[in-house]
């Protein structure tokens, strides 16, 4: 039987093509890393990636089997978390919600305990981390292309000046959306 090739995986030929690609970069990070939370069955065996999905379905079962399913809430502290943590819940068959009245930052599961404390929390939290770090080089990149200017923080100076002006608050904040 022929091996089958794991889906979403770049070539060997084309590996060094692709490296120098941001997001191909990024998309097999994140494959390495659900490959970690995945459980191999046997030494060093890292097999293609829907087999690795469903090891942690099956796991999910056995654990929702032993201890009856709970109902979390999750919140989220903005749109690219929760679009993370909803994708990373149907991947494992589970079915997220919210209920009506509750933020948009909310979401809802029944998922045993067991499951979020040992696989999909800190998966969700590694997958977070590096989709911050991609996010946080790609707007510096993207602010010193367009505006020709280093993008860094702002100064941060020892003391607070005697004399400052205090202005009335105003509203700074704008939606991208």
């Amino acid at each position: 039987m022929a091996k089958r090739k794991p889906p979403n995986t770049i070539p060997r030929a084309a590996a060094g093509a692709a490296a120098d690609c941001p997001e191909q970069q990024l998309i097999a990070k994140l494959q390495r890393i659900e490959a970690l939370f995945a459980r191999p069955g046997s030494e060093g065996e890292w097999i293609a990636a829907e087999r690795a999905r469903q090891r942690i379905v099956d796991r999910l079962e056995q654990l929702a089997a032993e201890e009856p399913p709970i109902e979390f809430r999750f919140t989220l502290s903005d749109q690219w978390s929760r679009h993370l943590f909803v994708a990373l819940l149907r991947r494992y068959g589970a079915n997220p919600y919210r209920y009506r009245g509750q933020r948009r930052t909310t979401v809802m599961a029944r998922l045993s305990r067991a499951f979020v404390n040992e696989t999909l929390w800190p998966e969700f939290l590694e997958l977070q981390a590096t989709l911050a770090a991609y996010f946080d080089a790609l707007t510096d990149r993207v602010i010193e292309q367009a505006l020709e200017v280093k993008a860094r923080e702002a100064e941060e100076r020892a003391e607070k000046r005697a004399k400052t002006v205090q202005l009335a608050p105003v509203e700074h904040q704008t939606s991208l959306l």
